[in-house]
């Protein structure tokens, strides 16, 4: 979860304002938490207390207001609506991260994946999304190789038979799940390092911080995180989201 977290804050200031190289320091001064960081919180906590997605997603949407939510999401959190409303933004696979970390096999992360998502991502591209990522986060856990990770998304629908180089001139800004999450997994599988996860991603341009913060999440996984970013990203956060992530990974990690 705390390598969904990173990728969010380094992807931060280039979400609109992209970049096209991988020559760049992760975390500066300007760097900060966005929706994505939240709602991955939020889905910590809720699975911490055993609680319904929809109302922690509105709880923390009201708590940490103006962090660059979509319009769709901002409408539902002040609606007070308990209905989804059919997205397939990338929203869904932002903040499933924990999942793939909380739970011991494959049936549970699929399934709590759904839950997470379709409390407003019912599309099916919006549950895709969240399955995917959660489900390759549970594969990188279980010592699995990139070609099973690949594997594992491939399984779900996607097709990661590209290149990030083959892409990288064309591609710009699509907050659609099927238009970054595999990108995302991408980034991921042509790494070598958690760092360089996170470096690819971001080179992609498009919605930067959230692309990051997919690739980011199941490179922790895969990789581990280096102490120094940790220490970076938690100083970026208040105490309220430092103590659910540190009881999330005191109970599950």
């Amino acid at each position: 979860m705390i390598g969904a977290i990173i990728g969010d804050i380094a992807g931060s200031v280039y979400e609109f304002d992209n970049i096209k190289t991988e020559d760049f320091e992760l975390i500066t001064e300007s760097s900060f938490f966005t929706d994505d960081t939240v709602l991955t919180v939020a889905t910590a906590d809720c699975i911490l207390n055993n609680g319904n997605f929809a109302a922690y997603y509105r709880d923390y949407f009201k708590r940490y207001p103006g962090r660059g939510y979509g319009a769709m999401f901002s409408q539902w959190g002040q609606s007070g609506s308990t209905k989804p409303y059919n997205s397939f933004g990338n929203g869904s696979a932002m903040r499933v991260s924990p999942v793939g970390f909380a739970f011991d096999d494959i049936e549970t992360v699929l399934e709590i994946a759904k839950k997470s998502a379709e409390c407003t991502h019912n599309h099916k591209e919006g549950i895709r999304g969240a399955q995917a990522v959660a489900a390759c986060i549970f594969a990188a856990r279980k010592k699995a190789d990139k070609q099973k990770i690949k594997e594992t998304a491939e399984k779900l629908g996607y097709n990661l038979d590209f290149k990030l180089d083959e892409i990288r001139f064309y591609y710009c800004f699509d907050e659609t799940s099927q238009g970054s999450v595999p990108q995302a997994i991408a980034a991921f599988l042509e790494s070598k390092s958690f760092e360089s996860t996170i470096k690819k991603a971001i080179s992609l341009g498009g919605d930067s911080d959230t692309i990051a913060c997919i690739a980011a999440g199941i490179a922790e996984a895969y990789y581990g995180v280096p102490d120094s970013l940790k220490k970076q990203a938690l100083a970026k956060l208040d105490c309220r989201m430092v103590s659910v992530i540190e009881e999330f990974y005191n109970r599950y990690l």
